[in-house]
């Protein structure tokens, strides 16, 4: 792997955005440590630190950083639509659709059908054999929980080319509309009292999120843009959470009635502004480091393993806490003294068992080669749709109670793990398939 990683950095072009590479990486590393440090496992089950030491919830204004992922998600899918298009035969935008998505969710698909597979097979197997209590139980439950990102991530590839072609119309106005459209579900929510009008903002907060990578890929971020976003963004979240219904914290929290994150708040959008505004403000600085030799080399190497060491990230920490109680060491009281005393240990076995199982399943992170091809954009939004209904269901239902028949609510519709694991794969199934299409003959 060590050559592969230094001969694709060394045949990075010089046009490269390196930082965007850098921020990829770095949030999603930010969620992974965030989710080990704030599991307080015991023997009876799993709390979260920030509700047991309520002190430390200003801490999730740093952490919470998926708004840096879907930003940077938006600059990517930027140019490569554009790229595409730039290839295209006269005409043919419909194919081009299916080629985006397909190329766009392969990497991210993969990985993602091989985790839901491999743990769909070893929690039937477990429930099989009487199992399913106790700590195996919470982690068949838990496990799953990380994959409502991947769901925002596909409706994000899907809305790109209308979103884009509003961005190339509107600029700044297509972002203040979808912003506009949050504000406005928040009002309808909290003032009016309009039933489940909240669950649009999982569509408004995060696009508008991802239309300021849209923004970024035309140079549409300057400096003094990006102080305005984060002096704006940082002085709008506090008054927020000063003055309205928010909550402190910027993830969920068991027992509020009110969570920033599911569905996703006005809160939640102004912290995405300013941590894009704090980033873009660092891209100046960080763009010298990257040119160096082995910190650009660190970054290819992990980005790309990333996604899988995202998905496998809770099997790691579960893992690890399972092995401490079958070897009889004790638990202590999550942010006693000794909790906090044991966190190194911890931190460094669940960084071992990952990287075990990234070494294991790091070979479905890399995209097939795919030829040209004409492919068929209604069949693969179709399979998008379906791959999102499914991810999104199974992060709620988890692998528990396979066998009674467990459910959750997806948009008022009961989902069983069976159900949602059909939607998952008949949905990448047909994205594949449109993506293939027929190849072209000279």
């Amino acid at each position: 792997m060590g050559s592969r990683v230094r001969e694709l950095a060394g045949a990075t072009p010089a046009t490269r955005d390196r930082y965007v590479d850098l921020l990829r990486v770095a949030s999603l590393g930010a969620v992974v440590l965030g989710h080990w440090l704030m599991a307080a496992v015991t023997p009876d089950g799993v709390g979260n630190l920030l509700a047991v030491v309520p002190a430390l919830q200003p801490l999730t204004w740093l952490l919470q950083v998926m708004p840096v992922f879907f930003f940077v998600g938006g600059f990517s899918h930027a140019l490569s639509y554009r790229s595409l298009l730039r290839k295209r035969p006269e005409g043919s935008e419909d194919s081009v659709y299916s080629a985006f998505l397909r190329a766009r969710l392969q990497r991210l698909l993969r990985p993602t059908m091989v985790f839901v597979l491999v743990w769909g097979a070893a929690a039937l197997l477990v429930q099989l054999l009487g199992g399913g209590g106790g700590l195996t139980g919470v982690t068949l439950r838990m496990v799953t929980q990380p994959l409502w990102f991947i769901g925002i991530y596909l409706a994000m590839v899907a809305f790109t080319p209308p979103l884009l072609r509003l961005h190339e119309r509107y600029g700044w106005g297509a972002f203040a509309g979808l912003a506009g459209a949050a504000v406005t579900v928040d009002v309808l929510r909290f003032a009016a009292g309009v039933p489940y009008v909240e669950f649009l903002n999982f569509a408004f907060v995060w696009l508008a999120v991802h239309q300021l990578g849209f923004l970024r890929a035309d140079g549409r971020i300057h400096p003094r843009r990006a102080a305005l976003l984060a002096g704006g963004g940082l002085i709008a979240a506090t008054a927020l959470v000063a003055f309205g219904p928010y909550p402190l914290s910027m993830v969920g929290m068991p027992g509020e009635k009110v969570s920033n994150m599911a569905p996703p708040t006005l809160a939640l959008l102004a912290h995405g502004l300013w941590l894009v505004g704090a980033v873009e403000l660092l891209r100046a600085p960080a763009a010298r480091l990257l040119e160096r030799p082995r910190v650009w080399r660190t970054v290819v190497a992990a980005n790309g393993v990333a996604m899988t060491a995202f998905l496998w990230h809770l099997t790691a920490m579960f893992g690890v806490y399972g092995a401490l109680l079958a070897l009889h060491v004790d638990l202590p009281e999550p942010a006693s003294a000794a909790w906090w005393a044991q966190v190194p240990l911890r931190l460094a076995l669940a960084a071992a068992l990952t990287a075990a199982l990234v070494a294991a399943f790091r070979t479905f992170e890399r995209p097939a080669a795919s030829a040209p091809v004409q492919g068929h954009g209604p069949l693969a939004a179709l399979g998008a749709t379906l791959c999102l209904l499914g991810v999104l269901g199974l992060s709620m239902v988890g692998f528990s109670g396979l066998l009674e028949g467990r459910t959750a609510l997806l948009i008022a519709i009961p989902v069983s793990a069976p159900a949602a694991v059909a939607m998952t794969l008949g949905g990448w199934l047909l994205v594949e398939r449109a993506g293939r299409g027929r190849v072209q003959r000279p």
